[in-house]
């Protein structure tokens, strides 16, 4: 595994890694890391391997853009140190241009969603071990849909952020789209975005794999 023994690792997002995760710290006992797939990437690592003895730190919240990653950066990843880094965001910014479509201000266009990104990670990247950048998705075959049109746009710049900054890139829209050729999209996730425990178990697999996880 390509996680040092004795690691921070620490996961930032929107409400799909927030999960009602403990605030303001999101790490500890119970139902501290909330429950999705960052809950599942920890169990994992203390059943198969616990002497590794990765430290596992949530700080995901709901609803958030890569707008909101910005201005809570420094509290929320650089002052926590960590040694590794995952960062999934983009489905809000995706979202609000087609749930809200007259409220422009809440939209983060693709030029500013990798911008942002390109920004914090140039700003993080020194100073840790390992960074992991997980594309966004949307639990939709239909690869015509305009917001799984738009979400692969957004998923492909992360593609081109994690090559050119070295980082992992682990492609879940990919790992949902392996599930859907067999699976109803709302068994999946009710509005296609937020997993049911199925999903979040496809999430976390595919962060596994990204890492070099061995069972």
């Amino acid at each position: 595994m390509k996680i040092q023994p004795n690691s921070k690792l620490v996961f930032i997002g929107d409400s799909i890694t927030d999960c009602s995760r403990v605030k303001p710290a999101g790490e500890g006992l119970g139902a501290a890391l909330g429950n999705g797939y960052v809950s599942l990437v920890d169990a994992h690592f203390g059943a198969i391997c616990p002497e590794r003895r990765i430290r596992v730190v949530n700080t995901g919240i709901g609803g958030n853009t890569v707008r909101d990653l910005k201005s809570r950066w420094q509290a929320d990843v650089l002052d926590r140190q960590p040694d590794w880094l995952s960062i999934m965001i983009g489905i809000n910014d995706v979202w609000r241009q087609h749930d809200v479509p007259l409220f422009q201000e809440t939209h983060v266009l693709a030029d500013e969603y990798e911008a942002t990104l390109e920004e914090l990670i140039t700003q993080t990247k020194p100073a840790l071990k390992g960074l992991v950048l997980m594309t966004p998705y949307y639990i939709e075959p239909n690869r015509q849909d305009k917001m799984r049109v738009r979400m692969d746009e957004y998923g492909a710049i992360i593609k081109r952020l994690a090559k050119r900054h070295d980082a992992i890139c682990v492609d879940t829209q990919a790992a949902f789209d392996k599930v859907l050729k067999t699976t109803y999209p709302a068994t999946l996730g009710w509005d296609r975005v937020h997993p049911s425990v199925v999903g979040h178990l496809i999430i976390a697999r595919a962060f596994l794999a990204g890492i070099g996880f061995k069972y």
